[in-house]
């Protein structure tokens, strides 16, 4: 069984860099990470499964995951990641969407009893306990959502008020390795801030808070800026790498930074920083519309095409995101031509052989075209969307592509899957879980 130790390492994994594997993956004719895209792109009144096809895949998914995955405390370890929660989640999710509307309050219910074991995993466990996607702060944000929904505004505002509480360990310079990444860090706090303020009301959390967290990020990223001589303004590390994606790395936390914009026009500097720093990672997009997992792969250490990450965690599938806030913050054209080139590079190499998940997965991919759809109106990214949700269901990804560890969970596994489908259906309201920039 995974531990929360072997979590921290679990998209770390993803990063190979043994050479000989490398040379004997780039000498294949057949890719090893993804699948060869053959799906039809988009032609005018192309249509992929109706949405009465789209809601029984929906039910058929979420039977299989509650048939196979107790609502147990054991089954708890790794918070919204790869534990129960994340379950609870998916169902919390699916009652918000117009098309389940006649099944909300038994959706709630029935989120409800991953939630309650999650949180008992919570109360004995108090390592990480700030980490929003890996600890305790997710469990309370979503029970927080969960509770609200269900009317019962003792127990929401309880959760509401444990995660606000934790806005003091944020505040601390004795974080673990990666104090300010998404996963366990100060920007996953963040997250977690933007979207209970979605659930409850913009203005919910405390102000001095927040921009006490922000700052915290700023100087941190300086710090470590000029102590290693960084060519970036603001840049962080986790465990001795300097990451560049959305999970980890540099990405991930300046998109939290742009997301607070009241923080960074009280701070001109701050602002000027977070810029140069979206611009130094912008001049990083190679020709394909990727981008480095990390700076140890820059210039003659760079991955070949053929061995390139093109997953949320690592690569332009989450850094798109960051692209797509700089563009709506700064209304520069250049972000959003970077947005098209991610979407471009996943629609070719996107159909990932890891598995159906959101963070190294089908879904995680398809989530690229869903952004697009809101940011340009275009119908051929809603097409390309449903091409990859069709693909999930297809004869070729179920026989060839890779179990995952947890292949129930919301980030790795189907209850992820679960949440991409309702997106498809209503993408006019379509969101990443927890990194929607509008």
């Amino acid at each position: 069984m995974l531990n929360l130790k072997n979590l921290r390492f679990l998209c770390l994994s993803f990063v190979n860099k043994d050479l000989q594997v490398r040379r004997i993956q780039m000498s294949m004719s057949h890719p090893k990470r993804y699948f060869i895209n053959t799906l039809q792109d988009y032609e005018k009144d192309s249509n992929l499964f109706t949405n009465q096809k789209w809601n029984s895949k929906i039910h058929e998914t979420v039977n299989i995951i509650t048939d196979r995955q107790d609502p147990s405390v054991n089954a708890a370890d790794g918070g919204l990641y790869v534990g129960i929660a994340g379950i609870g989640y998916m169902f919390y999710h699916t009652s918000l969407s117009p098309a389940f509307v006649s099944e909300k309050s038994e959706l709630l219910k029935r989120g409800l009893k991953y939630i309650i074991p999650a949180l008992k995993y919570a109360e004995r466990h108090e390592r990480d306990k700030s980490a929003f996607l890996l600890g305790n702060a997710g469990i309370y944000a979503v029970a927080a959502a969960v509770y609200n929904a269900l009317g019962d505004k003792s127990k929401a505002d309880h959760y509401f008020k444990a995660y606000v509480a934790l806005a003091a360990n944020c505040q601390t310079h004795n974080l673990p390795h990666g104090e300010d990444e998404l996963l366990v860090g100060r920007a996953g706090y963040l997250c977690g801030v933007l979207w209970l303020e979605k659930v409850f009301g913009k203005g919910s959390f405390p102000a001095k808070d927040i921009d006490e967290i922000c700052k915290c990020v700023i100087e941190s990223g300086r710090n470590y800026a000029r102590r290693h001589r960084s060519p970036c303004p603001l840049m962080y590390s986790y465990y001795d790498t300097e990451y560049l994606g959305a999970a980890h790395g540099l990405s991930g936390i300046l998109q939290m930074l742009l997301s607070f914009p009241a923080c960074l026009q009280s701070d001109p500097a701050a602002e000027q920083d977070v810029k140069a720093s979206v611009d130094y990672l912008l001049s990083l997009q190679t020709q394909s519309g990727n981008f480095p997992s990390a700076m140890d792969e820059l210039g003659r250490r760079a991955r070949s095409e053929a061995d390139e990450l093109v997953h949320w965690c690592h690569g332009a599938p989450g850094v798109v995101y960051l692209m797509a806030k700089a563009y709506r913050h700064w209304k520069e054209d250049k972000y959003l031509k970077s947005c098209l080139k991610c979407g471009d590079l996943v629609w070719s190499k996107g159909l990932l052989r890891k598995g159906p998940g959101i963070c190294h997965g089908v879904a995680g991919n398809g989530y690229v075209f869903l952004l697009l759809y809101r940011l340009t109106g275009d119908p051929k990214h809603l097409h390309r969307a449903r091409a990859f949700a069709y693909f999930v269901f297809t004869p070729t990804f179920s026989e060839e592509a890779r179990r995952p560890d947890t292949p129930y969970s919301l980030y790795e596994g189907q209850a992820g899957t679960v949440c991409y489908l309702v997106d498809t259906m209503t993408p006019d309201q379509a969101a990443f879980p927890f990194f929607d920039v509008f």
